[in-house]
């Protein structure tokens, strides 16, 4: 099926036929704030940085950040900014996506998602690689391009198709070069990869770290460059400069940054403000969607997430955010729509695993299989355990909410010394928890295990009798608590540790904990053969 575009769609959801205050010759509709909050950010929970949007007709369509999980890059869809549904993951084969041994955090960086003339472009870079990577669809509900490779390495790439024809590859400072950190461009050729012209510098930003997270966008007559500087973490902000050439010499935006939480007190949760967007909405409305971190005493550990705030636009033509210039939980422009809270996924594997499931590195596909008449989702363990950075048998899925509880119920199947299989929250190969089942000297246990840097610990292992078992996972914003069960009903806590353990702040890295289940024959044979009947995940 083609996905078809309404005319009056013109690049990067700027419309010709939008009305209200002028921005540079184009209309903009300003926004309406109501007194009470209409929308409560993140808009899109849980590990999902660097997100990039684009709009066709009354459809969003908006692409984050993925690093070492395959697949790659996920794909969400909304009809009103607020409300999101992952619709597939734009890089979901190996012949697009190679993440073989990739380390925690490398793999895919920012990616950028641009429709221009029927077609959907996303590009990105695979920094375990040293590649920026193209790919293209005409149905965004369907398969993508294998991908085609831009003949420069760089972070954070961007595509702006101009009124010429012309389209221009916009990143940050090359890699194979010792070059002056800042924002460069180049034409390119978007069948072949190659630059058309010199990849040059063309702003250096306003002073912070790291400039980088550029995109260009033509508003009326006047090109807008946005960046991200500071860094990723507590410094991060966004800044704007303007130019009636998309080459420069550009102008600072006399308020910059237009965005940042870095002078908020740690009252206010959200964090790291940074790397953000624009889209306008059919109603002539324009909206960032930005990354930002909910804080818990200075920590974080679901990631970086995607908020939306509302843009409107000074008598100079510069964009003022949010009214105040940070981001909030609370927001209070009207959207003329309603925020459908999610509240519980519960997957009886009745159907196969939908696009929100995702593996480290590249999958054996060997190992999972779905068996749809016993409505069971089967996993296979090999030697490789949590630890290794390799591909073991792990299928999860983002934790969205700082309270919930997630909950398995499955039989292990374990059949020899080793045999392992269980639930865990993980951050990295250094950093998790487990719970799970394990046969020892021929007995069978329910273990707790802490995998905290170089120590890996075993806080409680409590003997069963190696049947159906229920594991439990419950999580609020300072702790987990861990439980089991031998009949899904009565659950004994084996014990609990603090979330800040395995928070970005302490692992490290740039993603965030994912509830999975998995299994391993900790390095001994093969096996087991883990039947998950049902995997339930709760807000609370």
């Amino acid at each position: 099926m083609k996905f078809t575009a309404p005319i009056s769609i013109i690049i990067l959801g700027i419309l010709i036929n939008s009305c209200g205050d002028a921005v540079n010759g184009t209309e903009s509709t300003p926004h309406e704030f109501a007194g009470e909050p209409t929308y409560q950010n993140p808009v899109i929970k849980g590990f999902n940085p660097d997100p990039s949007i684009c709009r066709v007709g009354d459809d969003y369509f908006l692409v984050t950040s993925s690093f070492e999980y395959f697949p790659g890059v996920p794909l969400y869809h909304s009809t009103d900014l607020v409300n999101w549904t992952q619709i597939g993951n734009v890089l979901d084969r190996d012949s697009q996506l190679d993440l073989e041994g990739v380390a925690p955090s490398g793999g895919i960086f920012a990616p950028t998602l641009r429709y221009h003339d029927g077609t959907f472009y996303m590009i990105t870079t695979n920094v375990s690689r040293g590649q920026n990577i193209l790919v293209i669809t005409d149905d965004p509900f369907g398969k993508w391009s294998d991908p085609v490779v831009i003949q420069k390495q760089n972070i954070d790439p961007s595509l702006f198709f101009d009124d010429d024809g012309k389209v221009y590859y916009t990143g940050t400072s090359p890699w194979e070069e010792n070059s002056a950190p800042g924002i460069y461009q180049a034409e390119v050729d978007l069948k072949t990869g190659e630059l058309l012209t010199e990849y040059k510098l063309i702003w250096e930003g306003t002073g912070g770290r790291y400039p980088e997270g550029p995109h260009l966008y033509k508003i009326g007559d006047m090109y807008y460059l946005m960046i991200s500087e500071g860094g990723t973490e507590m410094g991060h902000f966004v800044t704007m400069a303007r130019s009636d050439n998309p080459w420069g010499p550009f102008e600072e935006c006399p308020h910059n940054p237009i965005l940042t939480n870095r002078n908020e007190p740690f009252n206010n949760p959200v964090q790291n403000s940074g790397h953000a967007d624009l889209v306008q909405d059919p109603d002539g409305k324009w909206w960032m969607v930005h990354l930002a971190v909910r804080n818990v005493n200075k920590h974080h550990h679901l990631g970086r997430e995607t908020f939306l705030l509302p843009v409107d636009w000074n008598e100079e033509g510069w964009p003022v955010i949010n009214r105040d210039g940070v981001s909030h939980i609370d927001v209070f422009a009207k959207t003329g729509t309603t925020q459908v809270p999610s509240r519980m996924n519960s997957y009886d594997f009745a159907e196969k695993p939908g696009p929100e499931w995702t593996h480290l590195r590249n999958p054996d596909r060997d190992n999972y299989r779905h068996d749809t008449s016993e409505q069971v989702m089967i996993l296979t363990g090999t030697v490789l355990t949590l630890d290794d950075l390799a591909n073991p048998t792990f299928m999860g899925i983002r934790q969205e909410d700082l309270e919930m509880t997630c909950t398995v119920k499955f039989n292990p199947g374990l059949a020899a010394d080793g045999q392992e299989a269980g639930l865990t929250a993980y951050m990295n190969n250094e950093h998790y928890y487990a719970v799970s089942t394990r046969q020892v000297s021929g007995k069978k246990y329910v273990i707790l295990t802490m995998k905290l840097g170089t120590m890996k610990h075993v806080e409680e292992m409590v003997p069963y009798n190696g049947g159906i078992v229920w594991l439990s996972i419950k999580g609020d914003p300072e702790s987990y608590t861990f439980s089991w069960s031998a009949d899904g009903k009565e659950f004994t806590e084996l014990g609990s540790n603090y979330t800040r353990l395995i928070s970005t702040e302490t692992a490290g890295g740039f993603t965030g904990v994912f509830l999975g289940m998995y299994a391993t024959s900790n390095g001994t044979k093969q096996g087991p053969t883990a039947r998950f009947q049902n995997f339930s995940y709760i807000s609370e």
